[in-house]
């Protein structure tokens, strides 16, 4: 790479800047809302850059799930350029910009440098605050090179301060600055590093792994809520199995369950292990090849009971058949109060949901015992949870090596009368003026209850206007 117009260059504060025709980072590849926030941003005077997740997928040539913005835009600035928005966040404030079909698009202001601070306690836990800051210290407080990326629309280039670019080239997870310091700061750090390397299929850097084996018991630090949200988040991601791999080898898998740890210890560990891993690989299967066909819909019970199974089988003696009258209503005890006991507090899990995990587990027996040939008699058609458990118990015999599991059964087509995002236009460039909205609590989006509605705006006519 050479010439004055296209060689890479670094800026005064050491930042690689990349510019185009030198990345693979196409404009047409971005979300046209996206792309019409950051040129609203520009007209208005500030910058905004893609940032994060969505530039790392486009490096490697997939298509983003999410287009965050970050900004030098302040969110009571943002909440005036984007009236259909809303703010959220404690620690630190975000606005929401909200387009058709329930589209949300994170817009964050330039964070700054202090929690990264080498200054800085190294036992600290990540403190709370609000502070504003510039692109290179916004870049130094996340949590892997990999996503520290930027692209900013004006010179179409990318910037990378912390070594980005060739971690993705050498398909490499790194945390951003010392690794110590940065999971002892925040420990649900080591969750995220074991599932962007399993989702990418990257090896962790060796100075990365080696400060979450150490400090793996950590997790314990951390709110049930962040790491209950992050569990879901690995096991809907279609690398299920390759997140739990890794965090079995980590010892990360031994604290999140602690159950499970004597299990995988024991003389049938392996086995247990095996069981495991082919569980979660059917998910990950449905979750790739069922996004051809439609939209891909597991619910929770059904991905926490997958990942439970080994365990619970053994706990709870589960084989045992016919189970009927005062005999099903205690095992229906057993197990709940069991999932109680060693699950549901950690994870702070609603009353529903062990309900529906322990209604998979206690009828598991029952549905392996009356598959016929891939059918199931009428009787048990017309039990309430024939859906869920037919549902817990093809994946179940897949993963034991029997019929692949009917992808139609975790799809949901999209509707026919749907409409296409426009091409062209950005939603806001097709909307009336906003109305007055003094009955709506100064500003926040609303609900639409109309089927033709959207979430933050309702039909008036042939135009859609702020509700």
């Amino acid at each position: 790479m050479s010439g004055d117009t296209t060689e890479i260059r670094q800026t005064e504060q050491q930042g690689l800047v990349i510019p185009p025709g030198e990345h693979p980072v196409r404009e047409e590849d971005i979300d046209p809302d996206a792309l019409f926030i950051l040129h609203r941003l520009k007209e208005a005077g500030f910058a905004g850059y893609l940032v994060g997740g969505g530039v790392r997928d486009l490096y490697l040539g997939k298509q983003p799930k999410d287009f965050d913005i970050s900004t030098n835009a302040h969110p009571g600035q943002l909440r005036k350029l984007f009236r259909n928005s809303r703010t959220i966040g404690r620690r630190f404030r975000l606005v929401q910009v909200f387009f058709r079909d329930n589209k949300i698009i994170e817009v964050s202001t330039l964070r700054s440098q202090s929690e990264y601070d080498e200054n800085g306690e190294a036992e600290q836990v990540l403190p709370a605050n609000n502070t504003f800051g510039t692109l290179e210290e916004d870049a130094f407080r996340r949590d892997l090179t990999i996503n520290s990326l930027f692209y900013e629309i004006e010179n179409k280039t990318v910037i990378d301060y912390v070594g980005g670019v060739q971690d993705i080239a050498d398909g490499i997870v790194r945390l951003v600055g010392d690794p110590e310091r940065r999971i002892i700061r925040d420990p649900v750090r080591m969750l995220r590093a074991v599932r962007h390397a399993a989702r990418a299929g990257f090896i962790i850097e060796d100075a990365t792994w080696q400060a979450i084996v150490r400090h793996c018991d950590k997790i314990d630090l951390c709110p049930t809520s962040r790491i209950r949200d992050e569990l879901l988040k690995d096991l809907q991601s279609g690398r299920s199995r390759a997140w739990a791999d890794l965090a079995i080898d980590s010892g990360i898998f031994s604290i999140l369950f602690p159950f499970y740890d004597a299990l995988l210890k024991s003389d049938d560990g392996a086995q247990v292990k095996a069981e495991l891993l082919a569980l979660l690989a059917v998910s990950d299967r449905i979750a790739s090849e069922g996004r051809l066909i439609g939209k891909v819909v597991f619910d929770d019970a059904l991905l926490l009971a997958l990942l439970l199974f080994p365990w619970a089988e053994r706990q709870f003696s589960l084989g045992q058949a016919d189970l009927k009258g005062a005999g099903h209503h205690r095992m229906v005890v057993t197990v709940r109060d069991g999932l109680d006991a060693a699950f549901s507090s950690r994870l702070n899990l609603s009353r529903m949901l062990i309900d529906n995990i322990t209604t998979l587990f206690v009828n598991s027996a029952i549905f392996q015992e009356n598959a016929q040939g891939g059918s199931w008699p009428g009787w048990l058609r017309k039990k309430s949870y024939f859906g869920a458990c037919s549902r817990f118990a093809v994946c179940r015999r897949e993963a034991a090596g029997g019929e692949p599991a009917d992808l139609s059964l975790f799809t949901m087509a999209a509707p026919k009368n749907s409409r296409p995002a426009p091409a062209q236009k950005p939603f806001f460039a097709v909307m009336s003026p906003p109305q007055d909205r003094s009955s709506n609590g100064g500003g926040s989006p609303a609900f639409s209850s109309s089927p033709d509605g959207i979430f933050g705006l309702r039909r008036d006519g042939v135009n859609l206007r702020f509700c």
